[in-house]
């Protein structure tokens, strides 16, 4: 987890370690290191399965996040550069 990125340096980071934020931004760090394994490991199967239950988490969470604090979710997922949920 990298100590310059916007969401670490917030004080509420601190405070909420176990917050649905900081559970995103640490899947979304997860994903950056995967997505990264990938380009020297394209056949890595077993972790590709890996990286499809980390998205599928990280997309529950941010479905529950934009459910209950709509301004929350658009300021993560500004800062964090992931795309927003698809609406149905």
């Amino acid at each position: 987890m990298p100590k310059n990125s916007p969401i670490y340096l917030s004080p509420t980071f601190k405070k909420k370690e176990g917050s649905i934020e900081s559970q995103i931004f640490r899947l979304t760090s997860r994903v950056v290191k995967l997505t990264y394994h990938f380009k020297k490991h394209g056949k890595d199967y077993s972790s590709q399965r890996g990286l499809w239950k980390i998205l599928g988490q990280r997309k529950r969470l941010l479905a529950y996040l934009f459910k209950t604090n709509l301004t929350t979710y658009q300021d993560l997922t500004s800062e964090l550069r992931i795309r927003r949920l698809k609406k149905n």
